[in-house]
């Protein structure tokens, strides 16, 4: 499969190292983890993880390193997006 886009994501360059790193010792690249990532969400159609609100699990052991004004800044994004694409085709 040809790789033909470029994803950009900015963070913490510590977490970046350490991931880097990480991957490195498992014979692999941070960049094909990610694509490994993204394969498998689309296989599983979502998340390959449970998230849930409790901190014992996956997604409450992440919620950590969320970032609340971003958060705060995309609720709602998709219903606004839906909303403001329906009324341009009215």
């Amino acid at each position: 499969m040809a790789k033909e886009a470029t994803l950009q994501v900015r963070m913490d360059a510590d977490l970046k190292e350490k991931a880097e790193a990480l991957y490195r010792d498992m014979g692999t690249s941070f960049a094909e983890a990610v694509r490994i990532f993204a394969k498998q969400s689309v296989q599983e159609n979502g998340m390959p993880f449970a998230m849930t609100a409790n901190r014992k699990n996956t997604y409450g052991r992440l919620s950590g390193y969320a970032n609340t004004k971003l958060a705060a800044e995309e609720d709602g994004a998709y219903e606004r997006e839906m909303v403001g694409k329906h009324e341009k085709t009215d």
